[in-house]
């Protein structure tokens, strides 16, 4: 990928990366409930669930651009409404509400690890994300794979690094979510918006 590219994929990743979304509450409660040490069972098995969805969007990214020339506008663009669809949803949606059970048992490392990639492989609305955001970064002109490669990676690495310090900060970050929660995805709502808007026709 060129530097630039990466540059404004990290900083799009970093902004996905903290919009509470399934994996980032589940390392959230598990990071409260059992501590960060044992959530990072919880945040490894999301982040392999996160690299099967993406090279699955990134396979059928690739068959569709060798079957069809013009097929990366068509999903740049398609993609991007998508987005801006997805910040009115998320607009909209109301604030986090996290109560987990205080009589909850411990569970073990490899439970909480299942628990993260169900979480992250389970949820079609992830490879609809996936196969929206990817295209407004690839450069048909390069390996795709490479290109798989690098973006899997740092959406990963990022990923696993806010869950991480999400997990570990549990208890200070939670309550602040359910006070400032809808203010949070209305913030985040207008990024999503704001990124449909301009990625397809960068």
């Amino acid at each position: 990928m060129a530097l630039h590219s990466w540059l404004i994929y990290l900083v799009a990743v970093i902004g996905l990366s903290v919009t509470p979304g399934p994996n980032t509450l589940l390392a959230l409660t598990h990071g409260a409930l059992h501590g960060h040490r044992k959530a990072l069972c919880t945040i490894a098995g999301g982040a392999v669930g996160f690299v099967a969805l993406i090279a699955l969007s990134m396979l059928g990214i690739s068959a569709l651009l060798k079957a069809w020339g013009p097929a990366l506008t068509v999903l740049k663009w398609g993609g991007g409404a998508y987005l801006i669809w997805l910040g009115i949803q998320l607009w909209r949606s109301p604030g986090v509400q996290l109560q987990p059970a205080p009589d909850m048992p411990r569970m073990r490392g490899m439970r909480m690890f299942s628990q993260g990639f169900l979480s992250a492989i389970s949820n079609p609305k992830a490879l609809l994300f996936y196969g929206a955001f990817l295209p407004q970064f690839i450069d048909p002109a390069r390996s795709l794979l490479t290109q798989f490669a690098i973006m899997a990676a740092t959406f990963t690495a990022v990923e696993f690094l806010v869950e991480y310090v999400l997990a570990r900060l549990a208890h200070r970050v939670r309550p602040w979510l359910e006070r400032a929660g809808r203010r949070f995805n209305k913030v985040c709502g207008g990024l999503f918006a704001a990124m449909g808007a301009a990625l397809p026709g960068s």
